[in-house]
Formats: structure tokens, sequence, C-alpha cells
């Protein structure tokens, strides 16, 4: 071996401890300003069994600018726990954001606003005077959302959809597209994700959460499943009232794409 090979040898095996020691790998950690963490802290489909199932919903939202409980279950004792299950401290969260006034998505609120108050509570307006008064009462900041609004840097609001049961739902701007986190999608998933791309002018990377077609039959989900398609959704992670057969359809459709989804599940898009 020449001594220039050497040198270049000897340099190169410096250089790689160079970037160990930096823990520089050419990869993005998932603890970088560039992820967005989604772990699921309410549902009645379970993944990790060592927390509570229960019927409802509620999410936690990290690597945004702020870090968000989106809804919150129906009990605020299951709440609570499998966040302290999941080391979570409930004062860490800094704002909350309701889809619906339906009670397994806002039933946990009274609970985890009794842990932190200093929140701001982004809610539809159209939810009751006496609902709202109560968010003031403890302390927390107060945001009613009737329009599709940009809530912090890349978090949107649809605004409030639907006819009866009037519901918003979240929209993550990232560069792989947009990430959709539904409630229960009670204005039809289909159209919420239709609103995502009209608000954001970006394709629909992740859809996540109830889709409502737990009554739905084959036929009808089927023809659901393709309109995601034609909408170019790239994955899918529904749970909560989505339904087994739903769940089941989704991933045949899906394959890969497909992400099992139930309390305790984190979803990690870097």
């Amino acid at each position: 071996m020449t001594p220039k090979i050497e040198f270049f040898l000897g340099s190169l095996i410096l250089f790689v401890f160079f970037l160990a020691g930096t823990g520089f790998t050419g990869q993005k950690d998932s603890q970088s300003s560039h992820f967005i963490k989604i772990t699921i802290l309410y549902d009645n489909y379970i993944f990790n069994e060592d927390l509570k199932p229960s019927w409802g919903f509620s999410a936690l939202i990290e690597g945004t600018e702020r870090t968000f409980l989106f809804d919150t279950g129906a009990d605020g004792k299951i709440l609570l726990y499998n966040m302290q299950k999941l080391s979570i401290n409930p004062e860490k969260i800094e704002a909350i954001f309701l889809s619906h006034i339906h009670g397994d998505h806002t039933g946990g609120l009274d609970s985890f606003l009794i842990c932190n108050p200093h929140v701001s509570c982004y809610l539809p307006s159209s939810f009751p005077e006496s609902f709202k008064q109560k968010v003031k009462n403890f302390g927390a900041k107060l945001v009613q959302v009737s329009h599709p609004v940009e809530i912090y840097k890349n978090i949107y609001s649809t605004g409030e959809m639907g006819k009866w049961i009037k519901e918003q739902s979240m929209l993550i701007k990232t560069e792989k597209g947009v990430i959709v986190i539904t409630g229960c999608a009670h204005p039809g998933i289909v159209n919420i994700i239709k609103k995502a791309k009209e608000i954001t002018k970006s394709n629909v990377y992740l859809v996540v959460g109830g889709f409502h077609l737990a009554g739905a039959r084959s036929h009808q989900v089927k023809k659901i499943i393709q309109e995601f398609k034609k909408e170019g959704v790239e994955k899918v992670a529904p749970c909560h009232c989505s339904g087994d057969l739903t769940r089941k359809l989704f991933q045949e459709f899906y394959r890969e794409n497909f992400i099992f989804a139930g309390v305790g599940k984190k979803i990690i898009i870097n």
C-alpha cells in the first residue's frame, strides 16, 4: 500500500468517526424539526395492550409550531391514564382542537383542563354558549372557528362543515402533502379530503381518524375507496367510527400504505 493510499484511508476513517460523533447519518432524525408525530391517545381500537381502549377519539400532534391535543375522548380518567402510560405531560400541550360537539370527542376536556388550563381551545363556533363559557371559566383561551383558517404555520382548520352536525377537521401541510385528521367525518370523508386540497393547494398524503363508515356496506366502502384513489390519497389510517369492514377493505386496497391505527399507535412523518 502506497503512502498516498494509506493517508487517504486514514483520513476517511477519521471522517467517519467525526460523523458518528456528531450524530449525522444522512437521514432525518424523528426528533428533528422536520417530523410530524401523531400519537393516538384514545380510541375504541387497540394498538398498545398497556393502554385502555374506549369509544371515542383523541390524538396528540407534535412537530408542528404548537403541540396540539386533537379531541379529548369520552372519559377524562381514561385519557389521562393513557397519557400517563405514554409518559405524556399534559402541561406540555399548548392547544386543543375540538372537531365537533359529541361527547365521545369532548368528554375528557374538563379533566384535561384541570391539569392544564393554559391552552388555546379551537372549537367550532356552533358549539353551545354554555360549553364556550365552561372553557373560559377554566382559564383557557377560547378561539371560535367558522371558516377555513390557518391556525399556525402549516396548520389549518377546514372550518365548520356539514349541515346537521357541524364539524371541523385539522390539516397539516408537509413536504409530502397534507395530513388530514378527522374526528368522525360527519360531513363526509371525501368532502373533507376535497376541502383539504382546496384550502392547502396540496395533494393529500395521509388521512387519519374516524371515517364514519361503521354501518356502511361493502359496495359503499369500495366506492369511497375509489374516491380516495381518484383524489390521490397516498396513505390511510382509519379508526374510531370507521368500522371493521372499512378497515379490512381499505387494507386490501392500500396494502403497505394502510396504517393500523388504534390507541397507542404512533405515526411519524419525516
